[in-house]
C-alpha cells in the first residue's frame, strides 16, 4: 500500500481536529458540570467542607480549566506553525546554512559535522518551544496560582528554577540526543531496539540519581525531625515489610501551599518524602494513613507496572518512528521535506515528537483508568494497615487545602483524571 504525502498531510490534520475538538468539549463540560453544582456540596461532606471552600474549589477548577484551554489552542497553533507552517523546515534550513556552504539545497555535511547540526536542530527546538511556553508557566503561577492564595513562589525562585531547569535538561538531553542520533545512524534498520535499551537503562539510572542529585537543586531535603512520627511511621513500613533511605521533609512552602507526599528512587535510594505543608496540616494518624496508602502502592507493585508500562510504549513508539524515519512522505505530509545531501534523523526525532500527542491522546482513557483502579487498590490496603477514618480525614483535609472538585463531569473524569473522584473515594474507604 503506497501512501501520498497529501494522505499523511490530511491524516494529520484529522487528527489534529479530533484531539481540539475532543479536548475542547471534555473542557467546557467540566467547565459547566463544576459551576452547577457550585453552590452544592456533597451531602457526604457537608459537615467537613464548607460552603465558601467548596466555591473556591470550583472556581479554581474553571479558571485552570479556561486557561488550558487558551494554553492548548496555543499548543494546536505552535504545531501547526512548526509542521504545515513551515517553521521548523525554516529552522532546519537555516541550520544547514551555518553548518554547510552555499544554497542550503547543495549543503553536503558528513561526519562529526552533520551529528553536531542534528544536535543543533533538536536542540534549539527544543529552546524555542520552551521560550515561547514560558509566558504561559508564568500566568500560571503568578496570577492564577497567586489569585487563590497557593503560589508562594517569587520571581527570582521562578528564575532560578527556570534556569536550573535548562541545565539539567541539557546535561541530560545533549548525550541522549547524541547516542539515538548516532544508533540511527550506524546501527542499522533496527537501530530503534538498540535505543530503546538505552532509554530504558537511562530511566532507571535517573530513578537512582534524581532523589539523591537533582531534586536537591530545586529543594531543601531534612531528616524527618518529629521522633514520635518517626517511629510511628517506621512501625507502620516494618508491618508492611518496606525499607527506605530515610524520612524527608521537603520544603513545598517554599513555591506552593498545596500539600502532598510521596515515595521516590529504587532500590537502596527509596525515600519518603513528607511536603512540610501535608506535616503542619495533618495529625499524625492522618500522616501514617497516607504513609499507608503509598505504602499501597509499593506492596502492589503498581510502580513497578507502570515502568513496564511505559516501556512497552516507548518501545512501539520507537518501533514507529523506526518505520517512519525511513518514509519520506512522512516529512513532505508535514510539511517538511527532507535533507536530500546530510542525514535526516534530527528532524524525524522532532516531527515524531510533535505530532506523537495527536496519537496518544486516544489512550488517556486506558492509562487513566488504570491509574485510578490502583488508587482504590492502595486506598484499600492503607484502610488495613491504617485507620480508614484517618485515612479518609486526611483525604478530605487535602482536598480542602488544595482546592480540588468534589463535583467533576464524568466523562472528563474518564479521560483526565489519575485519580478517583473525592467523592468515589471516600464512599469505597468508608463501606464496609
Amino acid at each position: 500500500m503506497i501512501v501520498t504525502a497529501a494522505a499523511v498531510t490530511v491524516l494529520f490534520i484529522v487528527l489534529v481536529v479530533i484531539q481540539a475538538a475532543l479536548q475542547l468539549w471534555l473542557t467546557r463540560r467540566q467547565i459547566a458540570h463544576v459551576r452547577r453544582y457550585r453552590a452544592e456540596v456533597p451531602l457526604a461532606f457537608r459537615n467537613a467542607i464548607s460552603a465558601e471552600a467548596h466555591a473556591k474549589a470550583a472556581d479554581y477548577t474553571c479558571a485552570k480549566q479556561r486557561f488550558g484551554l487558551w494554553h492548548f489552542g496555543f499548543g494546536v497553533l505552535m504545531l501547526l506553525a512548526w509542521t504545515l507552517g513551515g517553521g521548523l523546515d525554516a529552522l532546519n534550513n537555516t541550520l544547514l546554512d551555518f553548518f554547510g556552504t552555499g544554497i542550503t539545497t547543495s549543503v553536503d555535511i558528513s561526519g562529526i559535522d552533520d551529528l553536531v547540526y542534528q544536535i543543533t536542530l533538536l536542540l534549539a527546538f527544543g529552546l524555542i518551544g520552551g521560550l515561547v511556553d514560558l509566558p504561559f508557566d508564568w500566568y500560571y503561577h503568578f496570577r492564577i496560582e497567586d489569585r487563590f492564595g497557593f503560589n508562594r513562589m517569587t520571581q527570582r525562585i521562578w528564575f532560578g528554577d527556570l534556569l536550573k531547569n535548562l541545565l539539567v535538561s541539557f546535561l541530560i538531553g545533549t548525550p541522549l540526543i547524541a547516542v539515538i542520533l548516532l544508533l540511527m545512524g550506524t546501527a542499522g534498520p533496527a537501530w530503534w531496539l538498540w535505543a530503546w535499551g538505552f532509554w530504558m537503562a537511562l530511566n532507571l539510572l535517573l530513578m537512582v540519581v534524581y532523589p539523591l542529585f537533582i531534586a536537591p537543586l530545586f529543594n531543601e531535603f531534612k531528616p524527618l525531625a518529629d521522633e514520635a512520627l518517626v517511629a510511628r511511621v517506621k512501625l507502620l513500613m516494618d508491618r508492611c515489610g518496606f525499607s527506605a533511605k530515610g524520612l524527608f521533609v521537603m520544603d513545598g512552602s517554599k513555591r506552593s501551599a498545596q500539600s502532598n507526599a510521596y515515595f521516590t528512587g529504587i532500590g537502596r535510594s527509596k525515600r519518603v518524602v513528607f511536603y512540610d505543608t501535608l506535616l503542619a496540616r495533618l495529625s499524625p494518624g492522618e500522616v501514617e494513613a497516607v504513609l499507608a496508602h503509598e505504602l499501597g502502592h509499593f506492596h502492589h507493585k503498581h510502580t513497578i507496572k507502570m515502568i513496564v508500562q511505559i516501556f512497552l510504549v516507548s518501545l512501539l513508539g520507537l518501533g514507529a518512528l523506526g518505520f517512519l524515519a525511513q518514509q519520506p512522505e512522512f516529512y513532505l505530509g508535514l510539511g517538511v521535506p527532507p535533507n536530500a545531501n546530510t542525514g535526516n534523523d534530527g528532524l524525524a526525532l522532532a516531527l515524531f515528537t510533535l505530532v506523537l500527542p495527536c496519537v496518544s491522546f486516544m489512550l488517556a482513557p486506558l492509562s487513566s483508568r488504570a491509574s485510578r483502579r490502583h488508587e482504590f487498590q492502595a486506598d484499600a490496603y492503607a484502610k488495613a494497615h491504617a485507620d480508614g477514618d484517618e485515612l479518609a480525614s486526611a483525604l478530605i483535609k487535602l482536598t480542602e487545602d488544595n482546592a480540588s472538585t468534589l463535583t467533576p463531569d464524568p466523562l472528563y473524569v474518564a479521560f483526565n483524571y489519575s485519580h478517583p473522584p473525592m467523592v468515589e473515594r471516600i464512599a469505597a474507604i468508608k463501606a464496609g
